[in-house]
């Protein structure tokens, strides 16, 4: 298994050159989906700190946003560098509504290693929510609807 994680960590090596940020209204949508991994990509799991001190614990089924928001990931759309994922119920925003969540590569801004950028996240359906496309990853400072993408740190999981 840590073969098929290192598989594809290396692709999304290959494929990645930017990093992702925040939603806003001014969203494109794009035609059709990019094809679905069952694993995401093993850069993105773990614990994390963002450079709003914002502290987060990802696994392959949850994004969760320290202390009280909770994203169940649907799908992982390894190649298009975003994840869908239905918003809980008991969050304090949007709850059961769905978001698109796009990731980048940060090479070279230790200790940023990635990036996200909420691209939707009040979505009535996934589907709306994966035709939603504001990420513009050659624009880090900019490309999330007009604001910088959230870069991420690496940090022991919370308990």
């Amino acid at each position: 298994m840590h073969l098929l994680y290192s598989i594809h960590r290396l692709a999304l090596l290959a494929m990645l050159s930017g990093v992702a940020g925040c939603a806003g209204n001014a969203a494109v949508v794009h035609g059709g989906p990019v094809s679905k991994s069952p694993l995401p990509p093993e850069l993105l799991i773990g614990g994390f700190m963002d450079d709003y001190g914002i502290q987060y614990s990802i696994s392959a089924n949850e994004w969760h946003q320290l202390p009280a928001t909770r994203y169940q990931v649907i799908e992982w759309h390894v190649d298009g560098q975003y994840l869908i994922a239905r918003n809980n119920a008991a969050n304090p925003s949007a709850p059961g509504l769905f978001t698109r969540i796009d990731w980048m590569l940060m090479p070279g801004m230790p200790p940023w290693e990635w990036g996200f950028c909420l691209s939707a996240y009040k979505a009535p359906t996934a589907a709306e929510a994966e035709r939603t496309d504001i990420a513009r990853r050659q624009m880090p400072l900019t490309g999330c609807n007009g604001h910088p993408f959230s870069r991420m740190q690496r940090i022991a999981p919370s308990t």
